[in-house]
């Protein structure tokens, strides 16, 4: 057994195919095969189940593919210690972002991060919360910036700072003419939210006091996949959202048609926090990662490290 095998069998446990998995790992799929055939042999189980139309992994082969991954980790960590002997902020730092977040945040980070750690590579991808979580487990990013507490027992989390939300809405709305947005208004809205999956949807109901979504009228098919969707419906005079606080700044330089209102309750808000496995063992990027954030965060939210 040799980390080339566990390469081998992560990348079949990841496609289900044996030939795409062969061209992720640049192998032939006979050499592929063989060589994974004869890590069963030498175990004496079977890792995968195979028929002419599908791969599927056994609950054997799940249990040995989660180690191999810790052990792959540890030795790209060797590799990366290696390399970081004289900087130790040196390499590759895979952070993961909710989709709500990272357009607006990014923008803020990535100079000053080249600036002050320009050894440090940030790789960045975006995704809903439960994927995060899930390339999370799987060690296919190191960290994930996300808005919804987590399974202390799985992983550590840091939070970050607290986001307020604002209300948006468009410029002819009965709303323009009130001072102040109350709960009974927030109440007696009609909402416009995310699509099923997305954290800021979940939580705009919270604030909203909405119990389900519509399941008739004009609201009920009104679910947008992003935020810039869901923006360009309250532009045009659908309804209302709740905006967090970062993505307000580009609302108010691109769309006149929309008003964007501080809201004043206190449960207003969402908690951004930066989540990552208790093995991960650069802890050390992360904090620098961290210091990077907060520092250029705008005034209208509140760090909480």
């Amino acid at each position: 057994m040799n980390l080339r095998d566990l390469k081998y069998i992560v990348a079949v446990a990841d496609s289900s195919h044996f030939g795409h998995a062969a061209e992720r790992c640049y192998v032939s799929q006979p050499t592929l095969s063989g060589q994974i055939k004869k890590l069963e042999d030498e175990l004496g189980i079977t890792l995968f189940e195979r028929t002419k139309r599908s791969v599927a992994i056994t609950p054997i082969g799940e249990t040995i593919v989660a180690h191999a991954r810790e052990i792959l980790e540890q030795a790209e960590t060797i590799k990366q210690l290696a390399q970081s002997h004289q900087d130790p902020l040196i390499g590759p730092l895979r952070i993961g972002a909710i989709m709500t977040l990272s357009p607006y945040l990014m923008p803020l980070i990535l100079k000053p991060l080249r600036d002050r750690l320009p050894q440090m590579q940030l790789v960045i991808s975006e995704e809903m919360t439960e994927t995060l979580l899930e390339r999370l487990r799987k060690h296919e990013i190191d960290a994930a910036l996300i808005a919804t507490p987590v399974d202390a027992g799985e992983f550590s989390t840091i939070p970050l700072f607290d986001e307020p939300f604002w209300l948006a809405h468009p410029r002819n709305h009965p709303f323009q003419e009130k001072k102040n947005i109350t709960q009974k208004d927030l109440d007696n809205t009609k909402l416009l939210l995310l699509s099923e999956g997305h954290c800021l949807a979940d939580q705009a109901m919270e604030v909203c006091h909405m119990k389900a979504r519509a399941e008739q009228g004009d609201m009920a098919d009104l679910h947008a996949a992003s935020l810039e969707t869901l923006l360009q419906l309250v532009g045009v005079g659908f309804g209302c959202t709740l905006v967090p606080d970062l993505a307000v700044q580009g609302i108010r330089m691109n769309d006149k048609d929309i008003v964007t209102r501080r809201l004043q309750q206190k449960d207003a808000y969402r908690r951004v926090s930066l989540a990552f496995r208790r093995s991960f063992p650069r802890r050390q990027a992360l904090d620098a990662f961290i210091e990077v954030v907060l520092d250029n965060l705008p005034d209208t939210v509140i760090r909480l490290s």
